[in-house]
């Protein structure tokens, strides 16, 4: 196993409720056996406790870990995020190696081989930053081929944005997106002025940590809520049972394909609908959680329609459509901008 640092820039700033980013670091993963090479992303996020230097320590220590067969993958992710559980994103990044070591290996995509269909998988959503009226406005206009926008939220001029994002997009479905940036009691009264605008549902209203908070606001059903930040391993998954009504499943987050489609599993259980997300990052990254599109509900999945420049290509995009199981194991490549 090897890996290397990439660096990504945004084709403009990006601002959240809690972050503003321009830039982002990542790692590319590289694991090779018996002269087939599989790929994965890590996307460490300081929201939980990473950082390259710390994702790049624990890649260090899965080394002598990983054993001498790819094909045992469940066991060997079931392994890692126990002994790594703090460091998911780097987990993440070698469970999605081995899983585009086993498609190519097999010469099949990883979602074939995972037994889904690439054949109709949801649209994913386009994010709109938080910014001013005017910028906002030609944010919508650029993104004008993209059917799904999902707005970040969070600030005084929430419906200010949207009410106007509503204005210049009437026929578009729109999610907003606090990003915790509420108390219990500013949920209630945001969430009644934001649903006037038709939206889907409402991510992650308040901190994590208040699933009693979830709970009532989900019981009250101003609209539908869904946990991100509140909803981080399988374990949270039970523990949000009857408190909201969808989670954002992230493989950054979570440790990767294995652990999301536990967490999969437990949310049909618990009658909750699924989104997969994902942090900033390149097509590689989101080709790894789009294996998994025939499972979800919705689809955030636009991080690389963000960048500038994306170092990969194969999983396409445009429109909200992403193309997946068009290749062998994750289907990506390096683009020609890419050191190779």
């Amino acid at each position: 196993m090897t890996w290397s640092r990439i660096s990504l820039k945004l084709a403009g700033r990006f601002d959240t409720a809690v972050a503003q980013r321009s830039d982002k670091e990542t790692l590319w993963v590289r694991i090779s056996h018996e002269g087939v090479e599989g790929w994965g992303e890590a996307v460490p996020m300081d929201t939980y406790g990473q950082t390259l230097a710390s994702a790049e320590s624990a890649l260090t220590a899965m080394g002598p870990l990983l054993g001498g067969d790819p094909m045992k993958v469940e066991e060997i992710v079931a392994r890692l995020v126990t002994e790594f559980d703090v460091q998911r994103a780097a987990v993440a990044a070698v469970d999605a190696a081995i899983h585009d070591w086993i498609g190519k290996r097999l010469d099949v995509p990883t979602c074939c081989w995972l037994g889904l269909d690439p054949v109709g998988v949801p649209l994913t959503s386009y994010t709109l930053g938080i910014d001013e009226p005017g910028a906002i406005a030609e944010q919508v206009r650029a993104a004008a081929s993209y059917p799904v926008f999902k707005v970040k939220v969070g600030t005084p001029r929430d419906e200010e944005i949207l009410s106007l994002v509503r204005r210049l997009a009437p026929e578009k479905t729109i999610r907003v997106d606090a990003n915790t940036a509420w108390s219990v009691d500013e949920a209630f009264v945001r969430m009644r002025s934001l649903s006037r605008y038709g939206i889907e549902f409402v991510e992650q209203p308040i901190p994590p940590g208040d699933n009693d908070g979830l709970r009532r606001l989900t019981k009250a059903g101003i609209c539908p809520v869904v946990a991100d930040e509140s909803c981080v391993r399988p374990a949270d998954v039970v523990a949000l049972a009857g408190c909201v009504d969808g989670i954002n499943i992230k493989l950054s987050k979570c440790g990767g394909i294995r652990e999301a489609l536990e967490m999969i599993r437990l949310a049909r259980r618990f009658g909750m609908k699924v989104m997969l997300g994902c942090m900033i990052e390149s097509s590689l990254g989101i080709a790894a959680a789009a294996q998994l599109a025939p499972l979800a509900d919705w689809l955030d999945l636009d991080g690389h329609l963000l960048l500038s420049t994306d170092p990969f290509s194969g999983i396409g995009g445009e429109g909200g459509r992403l193309r997946v199981g068009a290749g062998p194991g994750l289907g990506v490549r390096p683009s020609r901008t890419m050191a190779w």
